[in-house]
């Protein structure tokens, strides 16, 4: 299936499994379709099951999102009083979308306790997450759930009972945009329909020990023992003074916290002249996506900040990033650090979701199904592959994945052969009924693609280097007051103004920028002026003695707008 006609799917509103090969445009495919909701004044429920999934994704944990935790089986209690929790209720009773991305690490138990939760906050026992749409994203031949030590194997999500009651309609997507290699392609298809065969084996047994010389190539290990221990060592060897770049932190603690272990840069950055390194987020505007490998050259003088030369040659100086999780456009904790991480050493874990030029692998001590097949899909070429070493378990799948994929593809077809022949009036209503039935405002293709960037809530489709903070930036820049930036991206004025204070304290914008924030009329200017007296009197930093000073006139968001430009004329 392609990537539009998962899109025609998707817009229906049905449930969906969106599956097929790593570099099959599964995230693309997601990225288009959140722009899409978005534009229409929707904002969807972003997810994964893991913390680093979640990362990539701007998004939260499913046990995050839900309220569960770390508990896989609710008794009826735990589910009341989860459900019951305001911020809980509030987050699930107002999400009409919901995505869960990498669901093959995510176990039956903890999405069937997921799904109680919600259909108890939403009041609707009887659909699968209360009746909102959800959305599986994965791959099943990639990494399992994980067991803890003594504890039984852990169910794939596709044997809860949630799945069945989802009846979710699968969207294989059977396009390859990662690999171009036609020899390495078909090895990682032959190890997907476990038919390694003795020509595959050689061609495998042809890349070990030929990265003798290149020492400063990334190497992916099973275990975190493994790579601290080289990566220490490495960098321990560079005679040159040692530059630290601390993670910075804010917002809720507890969400701060999970982006923290979820981020691929470490919370304390050590790096030195002549490190290897591996750029862990994507800006593609910049010249660097997640997984683009490189080395230390110097520091720049003015900023400190460390300049690499990428494997193309390409000079970059790498700036700090931002990750945050994003609840209706407004942020709820954030951590900003440089994004980069010392590269001679990656976990196969960690790996997953990158795109690696080339990559030395030790697939000896490989444990668990998928964890070979992760590690080779994410190089791009057979060039770039170099083994140490490789066990029979590398080349394996789980062998119940391969009789579900077969039915997936059978699925899939079926899907495809019902929905490709729909005339465009009938799948534009379809379409249309889905978005009204939301509450937002259905956007053609066509009206889409003539929104200004801006304006389109989230064109992060064309440029995944924007969040929704960068967008407003945009529009501040274009001259556009707060109230114009909300209008048109179906926001409250409240947000905006977050978006402000975040851009200042992310210092991407400078405080000189606002000016044009000030109100024009009179009766504006004064009301600005009285406020500003009391902050000379009573002080900027809380505004609840402000708001009673003034009995209630203005409210908080002026307040908010008015500090910012009180703090900026200081």
């Amino acid at each position: 299936m392609t990537q539009d006609t998962a899109l025609k799917i998707l817009k229906t509103g049905a449930n969906v499994f969106l599956t097929g090969e790593p570099g099959s445009g599964k995230s693309h495919t997601i990225r288009e379709y959140v722009s899409y909701l978005r534009d229409s004044g929707i904002e969807p429920a972003i997810t994964a099951s893991t913390g680093i999934a979640a990362t990539h994704i701007h998004g939260m944990t499913l046990h995050s999102w839900s309220g569960i935790g770390i508990k896989k089986n609710l008794s009826s209690y735990d589910i009341e009083a989860i459900a019951g929790k305001n911020h809980v209720y509030k987050r699930i009773s107002r999400t009409s979308v919901l995505i869960i991305d990498e669901v093959s690490m995510l176990d039956a138990d903890t999405l069937e306790s997921a799904d109680v939760v919600c259909r108890e906050a939403r009041r609707n026992p009887m659909e699968a997450f209360g009746g909102m749409q959800v959305v599986f994203v994965g791959d099943f031949f990639q990494l399992p759930p994980i067991s803890k030590y003594g504890e039984p194997e852990s169910s794939f999500s596709f044997h809860s009972k949630t799945w069945r009651d989802a009846k979710p309609i699968v969207c294989y997507l059977s396009e390859q945009h990662r690999q171009d290699d036609a020899e390495y392609l078909s090895v990682l298809s032959a190890i997907r329909k476990n038919k390694c065969g003795e020509d595959h084996e050689s061609l495998m047994r042809s890349r070990v020990g030929r990265h003798e010389g290149n020492a400063d190539m990334p190497r992916l290990f099973s275990h975190n023992v493994d790579v601290d221990g080289l990566n220490t060592k490495r960098l321990a060897e560079i005679e040159a003074k040692e530059e630290i770049f601390e993670m910075e932190t804010s917002g809720r603690a507890q969400i701060a916290d999970t982006l923290k272990r979820g981020c691929l840069s470490p919370e304390i950055l050590k790096l030195k002249v002549g490190a290897a390194v591996m750029c862990t987020k994507n800006n593609p505007a910049v010249g660097y996506v997640n997984g683009t490998l490189g080395q230390v050259v110097k520091f720049a003088g003015e900023t400190g900040y460390p300049i690499i030369k990428t494997r193309g040659g390409r000079l970059i100086e790498m700036e700090p990033a931002e990750w945050a999780v994003e609840e209706g456009g407004k942020i709820l904790a954030r951590v900003v650090q440089i994004p980069l991480r010392l590269a001679w050493a990656i976990t196969i874990h960690k790996s997953q979701g990158m795109s690696m030029d080339a990559a030395v692998m030790d697939l000896s001590d490989v444990f668990e199904y998928g964890q070979g097949y992760v590690a080779l899909s994410r190089v791009r070429r057979f060039s770039g592959l170099y083994l140490s070493g490789y066990n029979a378990k590398s080349l394996q799948v789980h062998p119940e994945i391969l009789g579900k994929d077969i039915e997936y593809k059978k699925q899939s077809a079926a899907a495809r052969a019902k929905f490709e022949p729909m005339e465009g009036d009938e799948l534009d209503l379809l379409h249309r009924n889905f978005i009204r039935a939301l509450g937002g405002k259905y956007v053609s293709d066509e009206d889409r693609k003539k929104m200004p960037r801006a304006a389109g809530k989230s064109r992060r489709s064309s440029d995944p280097a924007k969040n929704t903070r960068e967008i407003t930036l945009d529009m501040l820049n274009d001259g556009k007051s707060v109230s114009e930036i909300a209008a048109s991206r179906n926001l409250k004025a409240s947000t905006i103004i977050d978006h402000i204070y975040d851009l200042l304290f992310a210092k991407k914008i400078d405080e000189s920028r606002i000016a044009h924030l000030a109100p024009r009329d009179e009766k504006g200017r004064a009301d600005m002026f009285s406020i500003h007296e009391t902050f000379e009197k009573l002080g900027a930093d809380k505004l609840k003695p402000v708001y009673e000073h003034h009995e209630g006139l203005y409210s908080y968001d002026t307040l908010r707008l008015a500090r910012l430009l009180f703090n900026k004329d200081k």
